[in-house]
């Protein structure tokens, strides 16, 4: 049987590794993420999770690890934040060039420099060119069942996934999950099955240098380029779109539980307003919105859940009719905007979605974002719209002059 129990998100993730049977784990301690394998690695120790720990010096190292296990065929975990993601980086591509279903909690924290060690999204965001799936979470009940439906995504798509949450906001705040039940999990995910088996008796190259064009081997096979395996690797993150929509719904139909698949709405049917996040900081929204609607503005959310592969088809559906639009997000891509706002304006080019966008950088390295501020941001949004104007910038809270 499932139980409910008072967890933090880290513990939240530690307990879906568990059910996952995840058979080897690597990783380097950075804060926020750190209690995350610490835990995994007292399971370990005291024998209740049977797994293999592998200590290195560094992030690089960590992802190096998970490369290679996964490569043999184990299903693999790691976690990391801030500049141990960074620090993985050139990694990141390896996994995702090989078709690595390896799953990785991002436990989001502020990129220095200055130096910090609160959250916001900057480092998973500056990331999502390295062909990985990324999931944002909004509490600790949807990181068990992300992180548990992150193995399903990753086996079937053969794609890396990210399962993202806000450091500390959700990694170390304490709130009910339920955990469910093992046998459930194990009928959910059945045992990996490596696209590539290795072994003594069959030794082959793996990522040899590679040609610009497809060419003939020994054998006469034409042998892919270096272009066919992007397209390719494009081609899969393309598709994981089906995959992650049908695995979070047989996880509602298994579990009672449905978290959107590629995005969630909150009060859209009719709203004025449509706000759009990711993460906590969507989930804070939603109070914001409630907040709106006692003083007669029909404000709605829109969270998205799987920022790569990016929502775009869904997103036109839900937003086709929004009069207005205000995004907020902890992330800038630096000479430009907000990514997400970038993405999102990009999604609804050319599909006669003409609705004024505001964008909101919120909540840097941890600077508190409240409802009633988000509610009259959105209110100044709507004054300034009002008044003809359709684009618009705004750090939140944040002294700009």
């Amino acid at each position: 049987m499932s139980e409910v129990k008072i967890l933090t998100g880290n513990q939240a993730a530690a307990a879906a590794v568990k059910l996952c049977k995840v058979q080897v784990i690597s990783a380097y301690p950075i804060t926020p993420s750190t209690s995350l394998t610490e835990t995994l690695a007292e399971w370990i120790e005291r024998g209740e999770l049977k797994a293999e720990y592998v200590r290195v010096e560094s992030e690089h190292s960590v992802m190096t690890v998970c490369v290679a296990a996964s490569t043999v065929g184990a299903r693999v975990f790691t976690s990391t934040s801030s500049h141990g993601l960074l620090y993985m980086h050139e990694q990141l591509h390896w996994a995702a060039g090989s078709r690595l279903p390896i799953v990785t909690c991002v436990v989001n924290r502020g990129v220095g420099a200055p130096w910090s060690i609160f959250n916001d999204q900057q480092d998973s965001i500056a990331q999502r060119d390295t062909g990985w799936i990324q999931l944002y979470c909004r509490d600790n009940q949807e990181i068990i069942d992300t992180v548990i439906q992150a193995y399903r995504i990753a086996e079937q798509a053969y794609c890396p996934v990210m399962v993202c949450y806000d450091g500390f906001v959700l990694s170390h705040t304490m709130m009910p999950v339920e955990i469910p039940n093992a046998e459930k999990v194990n009928a959910f995910l059945p045992p990996y099955k490596p696209h590539t088996f290795l072994s003594p008796e069959e030794p082959r190259n793996i990522n040899p240098v590679i040609f610009p064009s497809q060419r003939r081997d020994d054998l006469g096979i034409l042998r892919d380029g270096y272009m066919e395996f992007r397209w390719k690797l494009q081609s899969a993150l393309e598709g994981a779109r089906e995959i992650i929509v049908a695995t979070n719904r047989e996880y509602a139909e298994s579990f009672g539980r449905d978290h959107g698949g590629m995005l969630w709405s909150y009060k859209t049917d009719d709203a004025e307003v449509c706000i759009v996040g990711m993460g906590s900081l969507a989930s804070e929204a939603t109070a914001a919105a409630d907040l709106l609607r006692e003083e007669g503005i029909r404000a709605g959310v829109v969270g998205i859940r799987a920022y790569r592969p990016f929502p775009r088809i869904e997103a036109r559906a839900v937003l086709k009719k929004a009069p207005a639009i205000v995004i907020f997000e902890k992330n800038v891509s630096y000479g430009y905007e907000g990514a997400l706002s970038a993405d999102l304006k990009a999604a609804l080019y050319g599909t006669g979605i003409d609705a004024p966008v505001h964008n909101y950088i919120a909540g840097l390295g941890g600077r508190d974002v409240k409802a009633a501020e988000l509610a009259e941001a959105v209110r100044a949004s709507l004054a300034d719209i009002a008044s003809g104007t359709r684009e618009r910038q705004t750090w939140l809270n944040c002294v700009t002059e």
